[in-house]
């Protein structure tokens, strides 16, 4: 599975998150840093002084985004917004992009000059449309404050695409004013939702086919522990067609139905694949009865003999390669693998679906109560019809790597939309809970009498859990070694052993085990008659931080996991346990926790200790009492074992 940051490609513009231009010119001072209200520079380490967005919508078939704005950065924090990259591909294409440097006073310093832009190429390495380019600016100053001014127009002719107003998007970024205009052409309607605008918001009337919001001083805002991020919470308006045409391909979009029907008919009839191959996959599951084991064959001979490069243009970026130009080349971008798969999978009989989702280890869901294009990716969906029950196996094919029927942290807990003939629906991906991202970990510790160590750790990580070390058994030992060390919350160690071992490709979820060897020199030093050792090695639970103030935002819960520790420690003759501390159980809507000392027959200790914590969001109000959870888990993970010198 590619684990790559999500890009702003061309499918996904225009979401702006970043700062934006306007025209330098005259000489009269302005955005002077003394005109700011303190309560904007609180907290804030940016200001947008002005940003002016219109969309113009021109036809069915065409659009033009202008947009203008002014930001003050007040220190080196919020140098980022310094700099504007404007999105480009073959649909899109920049009309002008202007911009300019004031000094604190409003004195401006200088105008953009056109060898002061870049062009960048942006491809992500999975989108659908990845033939965007940027051309990027940096007007960043070695004083602060100063004030960057950004102005460009670009016109699209992929009017899938409206634009995505959110004058806030991030945190310690205040905004001054901000207006956001819509015109629409006659007899075409608007489609928008608004999100946390300010009370009384609503859009001006402008006359027919115009819209227009605006908003006034908003105070930067900081994103609190297990929190939504503040995108998430401030002003936003987005937008969407009731109808549009890209290169010729009208279609409507006023449900789901209708973005999966005229992307299911743009990619239709392109699934033949040669009758050789045709043959060869009839072949490679004749006599399998295994429903599930047929799917698997298929999927192994895609990733044996397939990989992913990104080759889409223009209205490429939707339409696939024919199924029989990928068995000919070998290769092809996510839409053209998945139609391969998919074909691959029609020839051993067995009807699979292709299915848009928003791809991103980082990403949140779609807003699934508006329909419009938010997708990146595309993966497959194969109904089983053997199962006793509904069931469903869902296929990456950009990866020859991924494990069979796994989308992990990439494209799994969120919506994807079937393509369907007749308009399809949105169908949860994989979920991924407690029970699937386990980390069970073994340790055995050997302690000697000056409190040095050796350990032998065993562990096993599964779901999203496996996510993060999948990568670890291709690379070398010196890397191996490297990361590993990098996570391993120890003061002082020696790693002398490193191995893993996959889980079985039938396990419900994939899986890897870890085996180290360490030597830990100075574990638990003597002090005076005592010895003092913390149990838990390597599964200590921060407290997050309590916050100031009143709580704003919800709790949100969105990594499940169980952690399941066992740790056997075997002391000299010459130590001996003063008091076991007490057990440890609690049991709240926001997680379940036991740890547990015991003495064994043989001399040696035993320590067990399980966390189980949900996905799930709570009411801000929950936060305190979530708070004390958290505390009392920090404070029972950093438990003591004092071990009394029996021969002192």
């Amino acid at each position: 599975m590619r684990l790559i940051p999500l890009t702003f490609s061309g499918l996904l513009l225009p979401l702006l998150l970043s700062p934006v231009a306007t025209k330098a010119g005259g000489a009269a001072p302005k955005y002077a840093v003394a005109d700011l209200p303190a309560a904007l520079r609180e907290n804030a380490h940016a200001v947008v002084r002005r940003q002016d967005e219109l969309l113009t919508v021109k036809s069915v078939s065409r659009t033009v985004e202008t947009v203008h704005r002014a930001t003050t950065i007040l220190d080196e924090a919020g140098s980022r917004w310094a700099a504007e990259l404007v999105y480009y591909s073959q649909l899109n294409h920049i009309n002008y992009f202007r911009g300019a440097v004031y000094d604190a006073n409003g004195r401006q310093l200088r105008q953009l000059r056109g060898q002061d832009i870049r062009d960048i190429s942006l491809s992500d390495g999975f989108s659908l449309a990845t033939d965007a380019r940027g051309r990027v600016a940096d007007l960043s100053q070695p004083t602060y404050p100063y004030t960057v001014e950004f102005e460009y127009e670009v016109v699209s002719d992929n009017p899938l695409f409206y634009s995505t107003w959110q004058p806030q998007p991030v945190e310690q970024l205040s905004v001054e004013q901000a207006t956001f205009r819509v015109m629409m052409p006659a007899g075409m309607a608007l489609r928008y939702q608004e999100s946390h605008l300010p009370a009384g918001t609503t859009p001006a009337a402008l006359g027919a086919g115009a819209y227009a919001w605006e908003v006034h001083n908003l105070a930067a805002r900081e994103e609190e522990p297990d929190g939504p991020s503040v995108a998430e919470l401030t002003p936003a308006v987005f937008t969407a067609p009731a109808q549009f045409e890209v290169e010729g391909h009208a279609g409507q979009l006023n449900s789901w139905a209708d973005l999966s029907r005229w992307t299911y008919e743009l990619n239709a009839g392109r699934a033949e694949l040669p009758p050789a191959l045709v043959a060869g996959m009839q072949a490679l599951v004749l006599g399998e009865t295994d429903e599930r084991a047929r799917i698997r064959k298929v999927y192994k001979f895609l990733q044996a003999n397939t990989r992913y490069i990104s080759v889409q243009l223009g209205l490429g970026g939707w339409q696939t390669f024919p199924a029989a130009s990928v068995a000919t080349n070998g290769y092809g971008d996510c839409k053209a693998l998945t139609n391969y798969c998919q074909a691959l999978l029609g020839a051993a009989g067995i009807r699979s679906h292709a299915a848009l989702v928003r791809a991103g280890s980082d990403e949140q869901d779609i807003r699934t109560d508006f329909p419009s294009s938010q997708f990146n990716h595309v993966v497959l969906c194969v109904p089983l019809t053997q199962a006793a029950r509904a069931d469903t196996v869902w296929l990456e094919c950009t990866s020859q790597t991924n494990p069979f029927g796994y989308m992990g942290g990439f494209t799994g807990n969120r919506h994807a939309l079937l393509l369907l003939p007749e308009g399809g629906r949105l169908i949860a991906t994989p979920r991924y809970g407690a029970a699937e991202n386990r980390r069970e970990r073994q340790a055995d510790v050997f302690l000697d009498a000056g409190g040095n160590a050796t350990a032998t750790l065993r562990t096993l990580r599964t779901g999203l859990e496996y996510d993060a070390v999948a990568g670890l058994p291709g690379l070398e030992l010196s890397e191996q070694k490297k990361y590993i060390s990098n996570r391993l919350a120890l003061p002082n160690f020696t790693l002398t052993k490193v191995a893993f071992q996959p889980l079985p490709a039938t396990a419900a979820v994939p899986g890897l085990r870890e085996t180290l060897a360490l030597t830990l020199p100075a574990l638990a030093p003597p002090s005076g008659k005592r010895v003092f050792l913390t149990p838990n090695l390597l599964s200590r639970l921060p407290t997050p931080a309590a916050t100031v103030g009143e709580r704003q935002s919800e709790v949100w819960l969105d990594h499940a996991f169980t952690q399941l520790d066992t740790v056997r420690l075997h002391l000299p003759a010459s130590l001996q346990p003063e008091q076991l501390p007490a057990p440890v159980r609690l049991s709240t809507p926001f997680g379940t926790y036991s740890s547990q000392l015991l003495a064994l027959p043989d001399g040696t200790i035993r320590y067990v200790r399980r966390l189980e914590m949900p996905r799930t969001r709570f009411p801000r109000t929950d936060y305190p009492a979530y708070l004390e959870f958290r505390r009392k888990v920090a404070t029972a993970d950093k438990m003591q074992l004092v071990l009394l010198k029996t021969d002192a």
